[in-house]
């Protein structure tokens, strides 16, 4: 891929789909529940309270799940996954990874580590998902360092 046909930056990648699913899931749930408990006329305010809570607990987990993102700017990328958010140096990339039956997107960093991308996964839009990696792999070639460290 030439640089030519590299995205402009700053890009976000995330899987839409996947989001909007887990997040209208998420606010319907938390509204039927809510619902239920202010309909049944037999909770006291305490049960009331413990269902919307509840429903709030679910909510945050589907918000938590549909957290993930990969930004790429001219300084380098951030991998924000479930609970955290790295930030790296193109240079610190070496390779960026989505092999068939990847549940997501690998990057190869010259720590020799392997940090995951769940911002990039071919799950429901796997089209997307693989035009995505192969963008980012072209912003870590023409970007990065180019060399690899043992």
């Amino acid at each position: 891929m030439s640089e030519s046909s590299t995205p402009s930056l700053p890009v976000t990648f995330r899987p839409g789909r996947t989001r909007a699913v887990l997040l209208t899931v998420g606010l319907a749930m938390f509204a039927a529940i809510t619902a239920v408990a202010l309909m049944l006329e037999r909770l006291g305010p305490g049960e009331r309270v413990s269902f919307v809570f509840t429903a709030a607990l679910f909510l945050g987990v589907l918000v938590l799940l549909s957290r993930p993102k990969v930004v790429a700017d001219d300084e380098g990328v951030t991998v924000v996954n479930i609970t955290r958010t790295r930030r790296l140096a193109w240079a610190e990339i070496l390779r960026v990874n989505l092999r068939p039956g990847d549940p997501w997107v690998f990057l190869d960093l010259s720590d020799g580590t392997s940090l995951p991308a769940l911002g990039i996964q071919p799950g429901v839009a796997k089209e997307s998902a693989i035009r995505d990696a192969r963008a980012l792999r072209a912003l870590a070639d023409s970007r990065g360092t180019g060399v690899e460290t043992a």
